[in-house]
């Protein structure tokens, strides 16, 4: 098995991509396109055949035999239906049964069902029996439904499930597929002619909002369902897709709306969101019962009494590889695409043998080799898979058995998300095993553990208001036949996240993309729509339309560079940020091949394989997973009944010596206690605080406390933080008990204090930088003509200090700013944090030497300074002197 895509054909360097582990669809497509009801909840108990080994409703379609002889298609839908299950020996669960009544009496609603349930056979099944039971015809019906999936790689599965089943049951549909990656003679065909089912993405189905037929074409749609609700709904795709929502709707009062979720807490807050705009009666119908999901530790044999990140790192390889063997096909998960190159190399280097057997997957990588691994999966041709978030969602690979996690989870819903990629189906157990990257990951492991047996999982919340988007969603309105502003609004007013939207907002909206604002009205550019003599506004220059059309999408990535062969032949893409900082002849490691680099020409890096085993690892953006709360909830519990002596958990007999050490030196943090460790070292003066609130957050505390801190007097800080707590270094003391005594912890005025601890203009410029594009102030890319990082950040640098200047009550600013205090220094959560801070009992303790908790703070903030030479170098005389002062 070799990789396509390599001209070399080097067995041992197959892997794939998803193009995008957040999907972007409209370069390429693009270029080619010229509430009523109260909501109830209701939770079915599952039924089954009792059947040793009998069928998933999940799986059987992709894998089904029967086929109906020429009169099946005169059977009425349900018997057909019945006698396809018979042949498989069961039968639907009574969940699936309910969805089909309740789209039978024109319900929309949420389901929420466990991963491998059946979620998308109780949507699917519904449709064709209501919308679909017709005796042949020459042609099919027009597009009747429309199913909305997060990622293309999705898409493609589903559709491929959906086409199968209708063909089986004789239904007399044709399913289509249109995303980033659909061809042009694909395209071409389904502006021709819609199929009856179409699998899109959000952007793909922003894009067909733009055709001048638009109202036309997708006046027939009956039912939107929409995949995967829980990744959307928490970002702006979510909102793109809602705003898409209302205006089916308005074109048809009685569209009915379905969402399918597997792993989320706020049920009722999704519903509402996603059911805003529906006018048909609600409904949430429960799925069955959680299935079991096994939940172990791989424990390390020796485990350092002074941790630090990634310390474990890849000496766990061993056991890893040997847990592979075990199963049929494993999934090996990491939280960075960086992770997974090295843990790809070190899995091949410890098994050669499995060269053309284990493949690696995460969103860098190329699209053309995506499909064969992913074919290698369903197969159980490919041993095991070393993926990112590319592979959380619910493509069905049925012969998976194992899944690893590389390091903590730091979410609930993660880890039951990517458990459930083992097992795949009812009925079935799925495994997952955390391997720690850090002894302390010991302790996450427990508790992320007893969180799934208490159903502790996280909710999402949702943006509220975005003006990027709406300035987006006006101008593709205006390219797919126009609107009259009043009749917008009100559409507009129906989603949840406009449902605060003003009359004033509204008009700023318009008034940006009509005449450009107050400072941008002077450039024909930014005069995008125009009102004709009937009021209704259009777009008519063709290159603005061309324009907008190539750039539609609320992804905004950092700007890339296709890596490929010198010879031929592209291998993915890699964040030009790096590539930049490297020069012809240097080596470095991507897709788990060691490359060196050749030229940089037209937005490519051309590189060949290179002599050297080891090359620099890539670092991409992003990259950073904070600890949620409830899981940072759970851990706190675990360590309060270490506390009180209680090791019941493996993990926690495993890193108990740590644990009895901390509480020697200093104290356990734990609910109601807050630890707090003030130090001197030759280094300086050391504050170390632990509220377990999450990397981010407390990177805003440690800034606002440093601030807080030197307001009076003169001080400078070096600041270091992790999931668990941060430190402050500093040359100079500071009486830390007096300065919380007199409000450290105060929440009073707490934005202001933060923003002025940081550089706050420099962080609003760089997330107006991805409003800019979205609201098409900055374009990605003309057709032909991409641009690189650096011109994108210099244009909207440029529009974020006109508008400062001329125009500072724009509303593009102030989102800047609101998304930079909720998002970038999350200061609801730093808020919550306060609270708890404040209301709990202080633990000021004095240790003499660096705690187990402050020794990883240390080496995080040594780290960004020395190489890992010196660093190694460093942390063994550090951990000689510690291990001698515990004698």
């Amino acid at each position: 098995m070799t990789d396509p895509t390599d001209p070399e054909r080097h067995p041992a360097e197959a892997q794939t991509a998803r193009g995008k582990d957040a999907d972007k669809d409209t370069a390429g497509e693009a270029a080619s396109d010229a509430t009523a009801g109260t909501p109830r909840t209701r939770a079915p108990r599952p039924r089954r055949i009792p059947k040793a080994r009998a069928e998933p409703a999940r799986e059987a379609f992709a894998s089904a035999t029967y086929q109906p002889d020429a009169e099946a298609a005169n059977v009425p839908f349900g018997a057909r239906a019945q006698q396809w299950f018979d042949a498989r020996g069961w039968q639907p669960f009574d969940f699936q049964r309910h969805v089909w009544q309740e789209i039978a009496a024109g319900a929309s609603g949420l389901l929420h069902a466990t991963t491998g349930a059946g979620k998308t056979w109780a949507v699917w099944f519904g449709a064709l029996a209501v919308f679909g039971d017709h005796a042949p015809r020459a042609f099919a019906d027009p597009l009747t439904v429309l199913w909305i999936t997060p990622m293309r790689a999705l898409a493609a599965d589903t559709a491929r499930a959906l086409q199968s089943s209708a063909r089986e049951l004789a239904v007399p549909w044709t399913v289509g597929l249109r995303t980033g990656d659909t061809s042009s003679a694909e395209r071409a065909r389904q502006s021709r002619r819609l199929p009856s089912a179409l699998v899109t993405t959000p952007e793909s189905l922003s894009l067909m909002l733009t055709r001048s037929d638009a109202r036309d074409e997708l006046k027939h749609v009956r039912l939107v369902v929409v995949d995967e609700w829980h990744e959307l709904l928490g970002n702006k795709r979510g909102t793109q897709a809602q705003l898409a929502i209302a205006r089916l709707a308005r074109w048809r009062r009685d569209l009915q709306v379905w969402g399918l979720s597997a792993t989320l807490g706020n049920l009722d807050f999704a519903a509402d969101v996603l059911l805003a705009p529906v006018h048909t009666p609600r409904v949430s119908v429960r799925g069955m019962q959680p299935k079991t999901l096994v939940i172990d530790t791989l424990i390390p044999d020796t485990i350092e009494r002074f941790p630090w990140g990634g310390h474990l790192g890849t000496r766990q390889v061993g056991p890893v590889a040997a847990g592979i063997d075990e199963a049929r096909t494993s999934l090996v998960f990491t939280n960075t695409r960086s992770q997974a190159e090295i843990w790809y190399r070190a899995l091949l280097e410890r098994r050669p043998d499995w060269a053309g057997l284990l493949a690696l997957h995460h969103g860098s990588l190329a699209q053309e080799v995506r499909e064969w691994v992913e074919d290698g999966l369903k197969s159980g041709k490919l041993k095991a898979v070393v993926c990112t978030s590319s592979l959380d969602l619910g493509v069905d690979f049925l012969p998976v058995e194992r899944v690893f996690q590389i390091g903590s989870p730091k979410g609930v819903a993660r880890l039951m998300q990517r458990a459930g990629r083992s097992g795949h189906a009812p009925g079935r157990a799925s495994r997952i095993t955390i391997v720690p990257t850090h002894a302390l990951e010991l302790v996450e492991a427990a508790a992320a553990r007893r969180a799934v047996e208490a159903r502790r999982i996280e909710g999402r919340d949702t943006p509220r208001k975005p003006f990027d988007v709406l300035v987006q969603h006006l101008v593709t309105v205006a390219i797919g036949g126009g609107f009259d502003a009043a009749d917008l609004f009100d559409e507009v007013r129906t989603t949840f996240a406009y449902r605060d939207l003003t009359q004033q907002e509204f008009d700023w909206a318009l008034a940006f993309v009509e005449r450009g604002g107050t400072s941008l009205r002077a450039y024909p550019d930014f005069h995008r729509v125009a009102r004709d003599a009937d009021g209704v506004y259009r777009v008519e220059r063709e290159d603005l339309i061309r324009r907008h059309r190539n750039n539609v999408g609320t992804i905004v990535a950092n700007a890339t560079l296709h890596v490929a062969w010198l010879t031929g032949g592209r291998i993915g893409s890699m964040e030009e940020s790096f590539i930049s900082r490297l020069k012809p002849g240097d080596v470095f490691t991507f897709g788990g091949r060691v490359l060196e680099l050749v030229r940089v020409r037209e937005m490519t890096a051309y590189v060949r394989r290179a002599s050297s085993s080891r090359g620099a690892m890539p670092q991409w953006a992003g990259s950073k997973m904070p600890l949620s709360s409830e899981l940072a909830d759970a851990t706190l519990a675990m360590l309060a009944q270490a506390d009180s002596g209680v090791y019941v958990e493996p993990e926690m007999i495993a890193v108990r010596p740590l644990l009895e050490l901390q509480a020697s030196w200093s104290a356990l943090p734990e609910a109601g206690r807050l630890v707090v460790e003030v130090l001197r070292s030759r280094e300086g003066h050391h504050f170390f605080c632990y509220p377990f609130a999450g990397r981010i957050a407390h990177i805003g505390l440690a800034s606002l406390f440093g601030w807080r801190a030197a307001r009076d007097r003169p001080g400078t800080f070096s600041i270091s933080a992790n999931d668990y707590g941060f430190e402050l270094l500093s040359s100079q003391p500071f009486d830390w008990a007096a300065l919380i005594g007199e409000g450290l912890f105060s929440s009073t005025r707490l934005a202001g204090d933060i923003m002025d601890s940081l550089n706050a203009s420099e962080l609003a410029m760089r997330r107006f930088r991805e409003i800019a594009r979205v609201a098409g102030l900055v374009y990605q890319a003309h057709p032909g003509q991409p641009k690189s990082a650096r011109q994108l950040q210099a244009s909207s640098g440029l529009f974020y200090e006109v508008l400062r200047k001329h125009d500072s009550s724009n509303l593009l600013l102030t989102q800047a700013d609101t998304e930079v205090m909720l998002q970038e220094l999350e200061l609801s959560r730093i808020q919550r944090a306060l609270d708890t801070m404040n209301a709990s009992r202080l633990a000021l303790m004095q240790p003499k030497k660096p705690t187990p908790f402050a020794f990883p703070l240390i080496v995080g903030r040594i780290r960004e300074k020395v190489s890992t030479e010196k660093l190694a170098d460093r942390i063994e005389r550090m951990l000689a002197e510690l291990d001698k002062a515990t004698r």
